[in-house]
C-alpha cells in the first residue's frame, strides 16, 4: 500500500481548514434548526423592576431612578378617556390635639370639577401620639357613610393643567424654588409629591416623573422593604427634615404611592402629623360605586 506523505506545514493547514468547516456546519445547525428541532430555551430576564429596585448596595436615588425607568403599568392605566377620576383614601390627620380619622371615596369630573364624595368618619382620638392601627380601619368601615354632591368647579386636582414631564419643572410647581436652601424644603417637596398622588390618577409617565422628583429630594434615604397598614408590600423611602420624618411606601413595580406618613419629632407636641393610605385610584364612567359592573374595570384597587 502506498502511503501519502505530506509536509508537516501542509498537513496542519488542511487540518485547520477541516476544523473550520466542521465548526461552521455546527454553527449553522445551531442557528437554523430544522422543523423538528427542539427550540432553544429562552433565557429569563436578568432582572425585574421589583428585584432591581430592591437590589443590595443601591442608594435611594439610584433605586427611585431605576424604578422610574423600569416602571410597569397598573390596571387603571388602561382607562384613559373616562370622564371621572376616582380615589379611595383613608387618612389620619392632626387637628389641634386630636387625630381625625376619615375614609373618602371621591369621583371628580375632570372636565368641569364637579363630582361626588362618600365620607366615613371614625370618632376623633384625643392626643397626637398615635400610630394608626388595623382596628382604626375597622372602625372606619363601620362608620355611617355620608354622601356629598359637588357642583361645577368645587373639586380641584392638586395641580391645574397638565403635569410637566420634566422633573425639575414639576419640582418647581410642588415646592417654591425660593425655599430650596431652607431646612423645610425637603419636607415641603415630599409633601407635594404625596398631595399630587392622592389628588389625581397618575399614569406611568407621570408616576415616573414623580419618582425622579423624589430622587432629587435632599437627604432622602432608603429604609428597605415594608408593608403598609393594609398589608401591601412596598419600598420605604424616608426624609428627615425641619423637625419631622416623612416616610413613603412605593409599589416596587408600578411606582404607585401606597402610603405616606409624617411624624413630628420634637417641639411641644411630638407625634403623628398625618398618615394616608391610597387604597384605589383610576377613572370611571360615572359616580357609581367602582365595584359595580360598569366601573370595576376602570379602577386599580390597591387593597
Amino acid at each position: 500500500m502506498t502511503h501519502l506523505h505530506l509536509p508537516a506545514r501542509r498537513f496542519a493547514a488542511l487540518l485547520g481548514v477541516a476544523l473550520i468547516v466542521l465548526a461552521a456546519c455546527q454553527n449553522a445547525d445551531t442557528l437554523a434548526p430544522g422543523p423538528d428541532a427542539t427550540p432553544p430555551v429562552a433565557s429569563p430576564p436578568a432582572t425585574t423592576p421589583a428585584t432591581a429596585a430592591t437590589a443590595a448596595g443601591l442608594t435611594a436615588q439610584q433605586r427611585l431612578n431605576l424604578l422610574a425607568t423600569t416602571i410597569s403599568t397598573a390596571r387603571a392605566d388602561t382607562t384613559d378617556g373616562l370622564p371621572y377620576t376616582y380615589l379611595h383614601l383613608q387618612t389620619w390627620a392632626r387637628a389641634s390635639n386630636t387625630i381625625v380619622r376619615t375614609d373618602v371615596r371621591r369621583w371628580r369630573h375632570d372636565a368641569d370639577g364637579s363630582g361626588r364624595e362618600i365620607i366615613r368618619r371614625a370618632p376623633d382620638l384625643r392626643g397626637v401620639d398615635h400610630q394608626p392601627t388595623r382596628g382604626d380601619r375597622q372602625e372606619l368601615s363601620r362608620a355611617a357613610p355620608h354622601s356629598l354632591q359637588h357642583g361645577i368647579g368645587q373639586l380641584h386636582p392638586y395641580l391645574p393643567g397638565d403635569i410637566p414631564a420634566d422633573p425639575r419643572e414639576l419640582a418647581r410647581l410642588l415646592a417654591p424654588p425660593a425655599l430650596v436652601d431652607e431646612p423645610a424644603y425637603p419636607r415641603i417637596l415630599t409633601s407635594g409629591v404625596v398631595a399630587l398622588a392622592t389628588s389625581q390618577h397618575l399614569d406611568p409617565p407621570q408616576r415616573a416623573t414623580t419618582l425622579r422628583v423624589l430622587a432629587a429630594v435632599p437627604h432622602i434615604t432608603y429604609r428597605g422593604t415594608t408593608t403598609d397598614l393594609s398589608g401591601r408590600p412596598g419600598l420605604a423611602f424616608q426624609v428627615v427634615a425641619d423637625g419631622s420624618t416623612s416616610t413613603l411606601v412605593i409599589h416596587p413595580a408600578t411606582g404607585e404611592l401606597l402610603a405616606a406618613t409624617e411624624w413630628i419629632n420634637g417641639g411641644r407636641r411630638p407625634g403623628l402629623h398625618s398618615y394616608t393610605l391610597l387604597l384605589a385610584h383610576g377613572r370611571t364612567r360615572s359616580t357609581d360605586e367602582p365595584t359595580s359592573p360598569t366601573t370595576a374595570a376602570a379602577v386599580t384597587h390597591l387593597r
